[in-house]
């Protein structure tokens, strides 16, 4: 297929940028074992998009040069090793998984911008495979509903239909079968009663917890049920500075803390600025997290895609490109 594509105006997409949200889940039930599945648990959980993003840029390369991928972020984690293989990045894989559902060729340049804590039960990974496959969607002028994007993204993996859309959802089967919710939908406003408010703090580690580790531990231990994410009792055990974050969070005045999926992390819900800079002020004081990020949500992800007139060949700068952004 043609490498250039014209999205309709005279003019050829260049590049995209999608900055892709991270996301947490303020209920998380986690259910039996399914076989069909690959072992994995049934999940009942509430989606929430947090306002921390990973930046995806895509960009055409000459034809048969293939994929290219460059990272970029101050704590990588296992990203920043040497001999990490690129093809099994989340990015990629969203590369090839679309190439192959619409016949278009992997000579792109992918780059990653990394803001999501890396292994901290914010889905950083899924975000950025999210991010892809919404650029890439722009870039090639596709153009295709979120939806048909849903099913490439569930067979990378649970999280990332979710991260497509971002706000609030329903994630149901292993946390693949997404359904939006409005902000003022029931659910989420049992939520806002219970202490859920739109602004955040994050607590971060330097650590990561693997996410087959925690299930294992959950398996073993089961949930706590005074907690609204099955996950925390086995996270905490592992990762016993996240219980730590969550009781000084809450003892500065924190309605909701909570370990954020499969953790490390921890999510502190804050009424007020007053309340935000105590719990990170307390949160330095005690060494409970290792990195502290305020976040606004729920958070959607954000296109932006340059365009540049139309013969403009690829890797060429128009003179005055033409930047569109949409939020979804």
């Amino acid at each position: 297929m043609s490498s250039e594509h014209s999205n309709g105006s005279g003019h050829t997409v260049a590049s995209v940028t999608v900055d892709c949200p991270a996301k947490t889940n303020l209920v998380l039930r986690v259910g039996e074992t399914h076989a069909e599945w690959g072992g994995r648990h049934a999940l009942d959980t509430i989606y929430c998009g947090v306002g921390v993003t990973d930046s995806v840029t895509v960009t055409r390369k000459l034809p048969g040069s293939g994929f290219s991928l460059d990272l970029a972020g101050a704590h990588l984690g296992d990203l920043a090793h040497t001999d990490s293989d690129m093809r099994r990045n989340h990015a990629v894989l969203a590369l090839y998984a679309l190439a192959e559902a619409c016949g278009e060729s992997t000579d792109v340049a992918i780059t990653l911008d990394k803001r999501i804590p890396v292994g901290a039960g914010l889905g950083g990974g899924s975000a950025d495979a999210a991010g892809t496959l919404l650029a890439l969607n722009v870039l090639w002028g596709l153009n295709w509903p979120v939806e048909r994007l849903e099913p490439i993204a569930a067979s990378l993996g649970a999280d990332m239909p979710f991260c497509l859309h971002g706000g609030f959802a329903h994630g149901s089967g292993f946390g693949e079968v997404i359904e939006p919710l409005d902000d003022d939908h029931e659910d989420i406003a049992r939520l806002r009663d219970a202490g859920f408010g739109g602004r955040l703090l994050v607590g971060a580690y330097d650590d990561e917890l693997r996410t087959p580790d925690v299930y294992r531990r959950f398996d073993e231990i089961g949930a706590d049920p005074d907690h609204m994410n099955d996950l925390q009792r086995a996270a905490v055990d592992l990762h016993p500075r996240s219980q730590r974050a969550i009781d000084v969070a809450l003892a500065a005045g924190a309605t909701m803390a909570f370990v954020s999926g499969s953790g490390p992390s921890v999510v502190a819900c804050v009424p007020s600025e007053t309340v935000l800079r105590r719990i990170a002020d307390d949160w330095r004081s005690t060494r409970a997290a290792d990195r502290i990020i305020a976040a606004d949500a729920p958070a959607r992800p954000r296109v932006t895609a340059t365009v540049a007139s139309a013969g403009t060949s690829a890797g060429a700068s128009a003179a005055t490109p033409l930047t569109v952004s949409a939020e979804r």
